[in-house]
């Protein structure tokens, strides 16, 4: 029997590292974080933050190695699955780069056949604010002054993290504590799918080659 996936799409600070906890916490059986905080651990300083990238093109000599990151963290969530254990892995998809690589759309197909919701990780942008001032010193997070209340790499996140917005489940974190949301997405995997759910959509999305 493979073992069940949950893939949390959302910006830094949104809440996704909190909702992993609680699925981890309080979800029967063994759930394993493959997400981008456990990845960027395991990626070469030199190399960081990899898939963990923000928008804008900002580093084209990092931007080519993403595809490679990506496609290698999905074939080991993939594996995991196979192998009957559960994986939770909380992402910040994106495809602002210095081009487009359609890494949602070619990290989808890696998953055929494997049980996967995709649920979007939403919070509004002054929560998010107020978060990444609380945390700022700890993990040199970029933030606001009376000057630029809402620098442009948080503005960026907000905007592109979300595209195309396909997906089987939308929370709020600003709404729902963690263990609310992880119950929203309990309820979620107790339902029956509907056909094609995101990851069977997300494909038909894509304008690159498969990498």
């Amino acid at each position: 029997m493979v073992g069940q996936i949950i893939i949390l799409n959302g910006a830094p600070r949104s809440g996704k590292s909190s909702t992993v906890q609680a699925i981890q916490e309080h979800f029967d059986g063994v759930w394993m974080n493959l997400g981008v905080d456990v990845f960027e651990l395991a990626t070469p300083p030199r190399c960081r933050p990899g898939i963990g990238l923000r928008p804008a093109g900002e580093r084209p000599d990092l931007d080519g190695l993403v595809p490679e990151l990506y496609a290698a963290l999905y074939e080991s969530i993939a594996a995991h699955s196979r192998l009957g254990l559960n994986v939770v892995a909380d992402v910040g998809h994106h495809d602002a780069y210095s081009k487009p690589f359609d890494c949602l759309a070619h990290c989808a197909r890696r998953l055929v056949g494997l049980p996967v919701p995709f649920v979007g990780i939403r919070c509004p942008i002054g929560i998010i604010m107020q978060r990444r001032a609380a945390t700022a010193t700890a993990r040199g997070y970029v933030t606001g002054s009376p000057d630029d209340p809402v620098p442009l790499p948080v503005r960026l996140w907000q905007e592109e993290v979300h595209r195309p917005g396909v997906y089987d489940l939308e929370v709020d974190t600003s709404l729902l504590t963690p263990a609310q949301c992880a119950d929203a997405i309990h309820k979620r995997l107790r339902q029956h799918a509907e056909h094609p759910t995101a990851f069977e959509k997300l494909p038909a999305v894509s304008t690159t080659k498969p990498f």
